[in-house]
């Protein structure tokens, strides 16, 4: 058995330990409700602009338009979203084991666009190429700085050094519940435009050119949508990141609770030897 002083500077290091993960969790907890606030405020936009885009790729001459082309896939494009930093439980494993598959299952030559530096290190430790990496996009990202990332992607796409392009990223969905999800950036698939109510009258788009339009309307749809993604996934990683400070603060004070009975029994322990010692000295003393 360790001896008392030795059960007491572990607690003493575990108590810091849990102060340290108590604090983590606490400002996980404020940033994760900015974060939610920020993805339900661009989730209408978000609506908005894919019913535009089902409505106008449902017209005549729409599919013309080079983003929509469909071709032979010879080489694809993943943009990977992921946090810079760790401690967010499972959340990291989870994404790269999402953007693994995909690597697999696409059936060609395949290179990483990194947002994040977990990203960013998962295709340095597999060896997949990397031909962009964007990192310390911080808790507050703005359109601005999502910008160059469609660019990367659409330029690659134009010139055909990609055919496919992918996007990895977890999805938000509650405090206790994050998911990876996959989906595909370009060749852009409308979404499947709902009918409208009766008595609506269609939109009315100026000018009256499908590919006009659409020229203007995906590449900012494909922005917006990165955008969209790098918001859930803040939001995903501050909300991982609470629940795992949470459970490391639980698990140390358990475990200080078990030192503290050890050091309570390493105490007896002395006790009842210097009892025995005094006892036995006594008896010496008696007897001699």
């Amino acid at each position: 058995m360790a001896s008392r002083r030795e059960i007491r500077r572990r607690i003493r290091s575990i108590k810091n330990t849990a102060q340290i993960t108590k604090a983590m969790q606490m400002v996980a907890a404020s940033r994760m409700r900015r974060a939610q606030s920020r993805v339900a405020s661009a989730r209408p936009y978000a609506e908005h602009i894919a019913a535009i885009v089902a409505d106008i790729g449902a017209r005549p001459g729409a599919g013309e338009h080079p983003l929509l082309a469909r071709r032979e896939i010879r080489a694809v494009d993943i943009v990977t979203i992921t946090p810079d930093r760790g401690l967010a439980g499972a959340l990291v494993t989870n994404i790269n084991r999402e953007t693994s598959r995909l690597l697999q299952s696409v059936g060609a030559p395949a290179s990483i666009v990194a947002v994040g530096r977990k990203g960013r290190d998962f295709a340095l430790r597999t060896r997949t190429k990397l031909t962009g990496e964007f990192i310390g996009m911080g808790d507050h990202p703005t359109i601005t700085q999502v910008g160059p990332i469609a660019r990367e992607i659409l330029d690659d796409f134009e010139s055909g050094r990609a055919d496919a392009v992918y996007l990895v990223y977890t999805e938000f969905i509650s405090t206790l519940r994050q998911r990876p999800r996959t989906v595909q950036l370009l060749p852009v698939t409308p979404p499947e435009a709902e009918e409208q109510p009766a008595g609506t009258a269609p939109w009315n788009y100026e000018p009256d050119n499908p590919g006009l339009v659409l020229s203007q309307l995906l590449p900012r749809f494909i922005e917006f949508t990165i955008y969209h993604a790098l918001l859930e996934s803040i939001a995903s990683e501050h909300s991982a990141r609470m629940i795992a400070m949470s459970n490391a603060t639980d698990n140390a004070n358990e475990l200080i609770k078990d030192l503290t009975l050890l050091a309570n029994k390493a105490r007896q322990a002395e006790i009842t030897k210097e009892i025995a010692e005094i006892s036995g000295a006594a008896e010496a003393i008696r007897t001699g």
